[in-house]
């Protein structure tokens, strides 16, 4: 079992920052890989970013590279969203998720995560 709490969200203008927490708890070896995802209203869960914690390699979506970045602090088990040059397109619940298979290169499709957490709202005004 694995406990997944976000914080960090909020209301930002377009072009600010903001920076997404994520802190998991229940499992201790830390063979997993995380993942942030949003969901707009009316759209899909869509992928962002993640990360595979045994080997560090980092995955993004094409929308948000070069703005977005997903680091890790092992000492916490917390792992960061953060968000630069933020668009109104950006607006969504963002969800912190966690796939317990080791993988070189963690994937792209929500299928794979087995956690969830209960997701924080960011909103981007124009």
């Amino acid at each position: 079992q694995v406990q997944l709490v976000e914080s960090g969200g909020g209301l930002v203008q377009a072009g600010g920052s903001l920076r997404l927490s994520c802190a998991a708890s229940g499992r201790t070896d830390s063979n997993y890989c995380m993942g942030w995802f949003r969901q707009a209203p009316g759209k899909e869960r869509e992928f962002v970013a993640a990360i595979s914690w045994t080997f560090g390699t980092i995955t993004y979506a094409d929308s948000v590279k070069g703005r977005f970045t997903i680091f890790r602090d092992n000492a916490k088990n917390t792992v960061y969203l953060q968000m630069n040059s933020l668009k109104p397109e950006d607006t969504a619940v963002y969800y912190c998720a966690a796939d317990l298979s080791i993988r070189h290169s963690p994937l792209k499709d929500r299928i794979a995560y087995d956690y969830w957490g209960q997701g924080t709202q960011v909103t981007v005004s124009s």
